[in-house]
């Protein structure tokens, strides 16, 4: 089979040829003329190609080049016309034309029926090929001089054209314009339908019709783009696979089977490639592609994607990763941007997310127990109460939800690497909707900071290094999440606060490795309070060691018996108005009245501290600290000595126990007027000494669960307890997660620091600018500001009014464009 011929090397005439008299072209034509019709009839093993050629030769150098030029056309077209037409016409199938105006045929008799014609054009055409590439060879000396002088086709390039013309392009008879390149195409679509309904057709038949159209051109020049295939066949092909797809698809639609649907699109895609190359031809393969891409995929995966029951919602929540790879796969072809997709997926997250919020705020606004009840409780026999939902309930709820938070990253992060191609785009979206859930929660930097203080106390033990280092970036990944980052600053350093004054953290290299990371994430500025607070602690500890090596080296009457350890904590740094308990708006917290021989030491302490600072003021804070006391009871068998440790306030009030005869009380209003302990901070300490049925040192009178104001308290000389150290401990003054007083109290501090910051940055940037528009300076402080919260707008412009009023800054400018210019 052949599409073309290559060109031999013409050999220069003997010179008997040149000699001699006028030719009879006649004669000549008449012979050479027979001589191809032997050639067309597959008749020329008698010829001798070498005399043809010289024939042709000698025609052409006589200057007969164009009448046998012209000679032969005629012979090729006549041929055509009554010899190869005649003969397809006479193979073509009845059923075949009947079926092009209407009539029915199965599959099977309009396959055989096709077949037959495009084995009759098959055969045709590669006879013609044949044929004229015979032919070139005995005319190349015309070819090569006078088509090339008179810009003329060359024959073979001509007779192909006459095949276009008279074979394929004139009309059938008796079936008015339906010509035989019509037919053909009808039949070739019909086979590619078949083989797209999954029935076996010849694909080698198809493929060299296919190659017959495109070794046709639309003229002689033979340009690329003017072959028969890309003018006339591919065109009717594109458009009846656009209409096929656009069905199909509409059907995929109407089933709602989002998963099939990416199955049999990615299928079709890879169908329609290999039916190019292997049934039509390569120079389709994009534009079939195009074609799928649009009528499929584009106008059906938004609709899929969206699908309630099985689109994308249905894959995640099932964890569908192998169809999620396909939406993904899909979306890639017909939007660079992904669109539908990240949308799809960002709705689904932040749905979840919410769900995450409403179940912790669920917890959250729970009945709860009062401020003032523990485990403890549950032990008083004397008072029947209703089932009570535990104290760290709340705690485990945010515990809960920084868990939940955390799987859902870890889910998504799963389905980003492994379905999304870890999609740069997609990552974006994620990020937006994990930042907009966990924003729209407005316990997320509380519960975060708990999350923390959680692990730091018991939760990373037992973990190793990596694990402990895995976790901490997880909790820093929701931190980045986080808007504002002062808030949550300010829960962290209450919480680490708590931990380094009780000494709960279990690793302190585990505490400042959080540092470091919140110090990578967040920048400096963000750490440097909390870094002043360990600075503090190791101070603290060398301060204690030189303060009891003074002791020691004092004379026996100068020693103390008791041995203290101080924190001195710098007031500026701690968030001592977190660590203490909620006072009413104005109340002081009062300062503690500590025993006699306690109040002793603190004040050996204070001259020991004022001597090596002067000018300094301490402020103790008794609800922080704790204290081992030894205590005796008379009605203990065996040994009658316990070792109790109990917090500072609950030593004071102990003690006062010491100075008391057998049997007799003290009152609750006599406890408060000795101790000046807080009402709210007694009722605590007094209910783990004389509630909690493990921890009784002391009687209530009457037994009950709360202690009042008029209750009475005696020494339990009757306690008992087969452990040599007891703990006593505090009872919580509620929950680890603020109440609604406790969160606006926290909500007005951090508005107060906010505008400070805002303030802040102001002066510090029209210091630097000395003069700016307004809404530069509105933009430049939020950028500013930005890595820590998000400024208010009105805030911001309030700030600017009181730096106005105070004359740090002055308006310039017209009403409608204001300016200002920095005072200094």
């Amino acid at each position: 089979m052949f599409a073309g011929r290559g060109r031999g090397k013409i050999r220069p005439p003997r010179r008997a040829l040149l000699s001699g008299g006028e030719l009879d072209f006649e004669r000549e034509w008449t012979s050479l003329s027979i001589s191809l019709r032997n050639i067309h009839t597959k008749n020329a093993s008698t010829l001798s190609f070498e005399e043809l050629y010289r024939n042709a030769y000698k025609l052409v150098l006589k200057k007969k080049g164009e009448p046998l030029y012209n000679k032969v056309k005629e012979f090729e077209q006549d041929w055509l016309a009554h010899e190869v037409r005649p003969q397809i016409l006479d193979e073509l199938p009845p059923t075949l034309l009947a079926a092009y105006n209407g009539a029915h045929l199965t599959v099977n008799e309009k396959r055989v029926a096709g077949e037959k014609l495009l084995r009759s054009l098959k055969s045709a055409w590669e006879d013609h090929n044949l044929t004229m590439n015979m032919i070139t060879d005995v005319l190349m000396y015309m070819d090569r001089v006078y088509c090339s002088d008179n810009r003329k086709p060359s024959i073979f390039t001509a007779s192909m054209g006459q095949f276009r013309d008279h074979v394929l392009r004139t009309s059938l008879p008796d079936h008015g314009s339906l010509t035989l390149a019509a037919l053909l195409y009808k039949v070739i679509l019909d086979q590619i339908q078949m083989d797209r309904d999954g029935d076996i057709i010849d694909t080698t038949l198809l493929r060299s019709c296919a190659y017959m159209l495109e070794g046709l051109y639309e003229s002689e020049d033979e340009q690329e783009q003017n072959k028969l295939y890309i003018t006339s066949f591919e065109p009717e092909f594109l458009a009846a696979s656009a209409e096929y797809y656009r069905s199909e698809g509409s059907s995929m639609v109407a089933r709602g089977d989002a998963s099939n649907f990416c199955k049999q699109a990615l299928q079709a895609a890879t169908n329609e490639q290999d039916r190019c190359r292997s049934t039509l031809s390569t120079l389709t393969a994009p534009k079939i592609r195009a074609v799928v891409e649009t009528e499929l995929v584009k106008k059906n995966l938004p609709d899929m994607i969206s699908q309630e029951s099985t689109g994308v919602k249905h894959m995640l929540d099932n964890d569908r990763l192998p169809d999620l790879e396909m939406v993904y796969e899909l979306s890639c072809w017909v939007d660079p941007k992904k669109e539908e997709l990240k949308k799809a997926v960002q709705k689904r997250i932040v749905e979840q997310g919410e769900d995450i919020n409403l179940t912790a705020k669920n917890a959250s606004d729970a009945p709860s127990e009062k401020a003032s009840k523990t485990d403890a409780d549950k032990g008083d026999e004397t008072t029947k109460a209703a089932p009570e939902k535990p104290i760290n309930q709340q705690t485990a709820a945010a515990i809960k939800w920084v868990d939940d938070v955390l799987q859902l990253k870890d889910k998504y992060d799963r389905v980003l690497e492994d379905a999304f191609k870890s999609d740069q785009g997609l990552q974006t979206g994620f990020t937006r909707s994990f930042s907009d859930f966990i924003n729209g929660f407005e316990r997320s930097s509380e519960y975060l900071s708990l999350f923390f203080d959680e692990n730091m106390k018991k939760g990373i033990k037992g973990k190793t290094e990596t694990e402990v280092d895995m976790l901490l970036d997880k909790g820093i990944t929701l931190l980045r999440y986080i808007s504002d980052k002062d808030m949550f600053e300010r829960y962290y350093k209450k919480h680490l606060s708590r931990r380094l004054l009780m000494k709960r953290s279990i690793s302190m290299d585990a505490e400042r490795q959080m540092i470091s990371k919140m110090k990578m994430e967040v920048g400096n500025t963000f750490t440097q309070r909390i870094e002043a607070m360990f600075r503090d602690m190791s101070i603290s500890e060398d301060l204690t060691a030189s303060y009891k090596k003074r002791m020691r080296d004092l004379d026996g009457a100068d020693s103390q018996k008791a041995d203290l350890d101080v924190n001195v904590l710098t007031a500026t740094m701690w968030p001592l108005d977190a660590m203490g308990p909620l006072l009413r708006d104005g109340e002081k917290k009062p300062a503690c009245i500590f025993p006699p021989g306690i109040d002793r030491i603190r004040q050996s302490f204070e001259k020991f501290y004022l001597d090596k600072h002067s000018g300094r003021q301490l402020t103790w804070q008794g609800n922080m600290g704790t204290a081992d006391l030894r205590a005796y009871f008379s009605e203990m068998k065996g040994k009658k000595t316990r070792d109790l440790n109990v917090s500072t306030y609950c030593m004071v009030i102990l003690l006062l126990f010491n100075d008391l005869p057998p049997g007799n009380h003290l009152s609750y209003e006599e406890i408060q007027a000795r101790t000046n302990i807080p009402d709210n901070e007694l009722m605590r300490n007094l209910q783990s000494l004389a509630v909690a049925p493990k921890t009784r040192i002391l009687v209530k009178e009457p037994m009950s669960k709360d202690v009042k104001t008029d209750d009475k308290f005696y020494f339990n000389e009757k306690f008992t307890s087969q452990f040599q150290r007891i703990k006593v401990g505090v009872v919580a003054s509620g929950n680890k997660v603020e109440n609604v007083d406790e969160r606006q109290q926290t909500e007005q501090r951090v508005d107060e620091e906010r505008g400070h910051a805002i303030e802040a940055a102001i002066v510090r940037t029209m210091k630097q600018r000395k003069e700016l528009k307004h809404q530069q300076l509105i933009t430049e402080v939020i950028q500013q500001l930005a890595a820590r919260f998000s400024p208010d707008v009105n805030l911001l412009k309030k700030k600017i009014e009181s730096l106005i009023e105070r004359e740090y800054l002055e308006r310039v400018g017209d009403i409608d464009r204001p300016a200002y210019r920095y005072m200094a």
